[in-house]
């Protein structure tokens, strides 16, 4: 998986994923461009790349906005002058509740981040891609786009929808040289999963973290840069013939039906 000489725009890359993909993108050669709501995790990364000899151009943006998207697009190509990799990764949680009582502007945040941004990456990346005749496009999903998980349904209908996305966005570009590809990631070690121990048992997440770990086959949280591998391969000319496919990256979670309730403990 080498990326000398070709550039990679990131989403979401201040941190977890975003971030480890940025890092593995530059250690391969690519010259990366990371967008993040938080500039100055943007500029952590992007200069993290530069301590290792690297290329980064960090860029704050809102992945609601359509203008910050074009912006940031803008961006990559003044700095670039193409795109060749565009991991689609910007998402929030959202909280636990059930639906009857979820919170309604939560649940419109949660639609904007996860669906209108990646919605907003694509109409404003695919063009670019479109007229290089060339580019590989990889969406972050989740395990919860393919299983329920019980008191998120905001964060589940968003999921749902951007594998929707990725399956449409792929058969309209496949004969043009253009790829689109999901990833799923299930339980990964970063801020995310610990936001919703802490939710689920403020007084005592760490046994929400046991016993998320103890129901996944393998026993134990993904990392991030493991999700950042399967990111890579699907950006890579060794995945030319895929897209419109979605990887699991869950450490076996939703192959043996275990999925997790998120249910607050006493």
């Amino acid at each position: 998986m080498e990326f000398k000489g070709k550039v990679a725009l990131i989403t979401g890359a201040g941190n977890g994923i975003g971030r480890a993909a940025a890092l593995g993108f530059a250690a391969r050669g690519a010259d990366v461009v990371a967008v993040d709501l938080d500039g100055a995790a943007a500029e952590r990364t992007a200069a993290t790349i530069q301590q290792q000899g690297g290329a980064a151009l960090p860029y704050r943006a809102d992945v609601t906005k359509a203008s910050d998207v074009a912006a940031y697009v803008k961006a990559a190509l003044d700095a670039y002058g193409k795109i060749d990799c565009f991991f689609n990764n910007a998402g929030i949680e959202g909280k636990v509740a059930p639906t009857a009582e979820y919170d309604e502007a939560v649940f419109d945040q949660v639609i904007a981040v996860n669906v209108k941004g990646v919605f907003l990456g694509l109409r404003h990346v695919l063009p670019v891609l479109l007229k290089q005749k060339a580019g590989a496009v990889v969406n972050t999903a989740s395990v919860a786009g393919l299983v329920a998980t019980p008191g998120m349904s905001a964060y589940v209908a968003s999921k749902h929808a951007v594998l929707g996305l990725t399956k449409a966005a792929a058969g309209e570009v496949a004969r043009s040289g253009v790829r689109v590809n999901a990833v799923c990631p299930g339980p990964i070690d970063t801020r995310m999963i610990h936001s919703l121990e802490n939710q689920l048992n403020p007084g005592n997440p760490a046994s929400v973290g046991d016993r998320y770990r103890a129901s996944l086959p393998l026993g134990r949280y993904g990392t991030a840069e493991e999700v950042a591998n399967v990111v890579m391969f699907l950006s890579s000319d060794l995945a030319g013939n895929i897209t419109g496919a979605h990887y699991v990256i869950d450490g076996g979670r939703s192959a043996t039906g275990g999925s997790v309730t998120a249910q607050k403990q006493d």
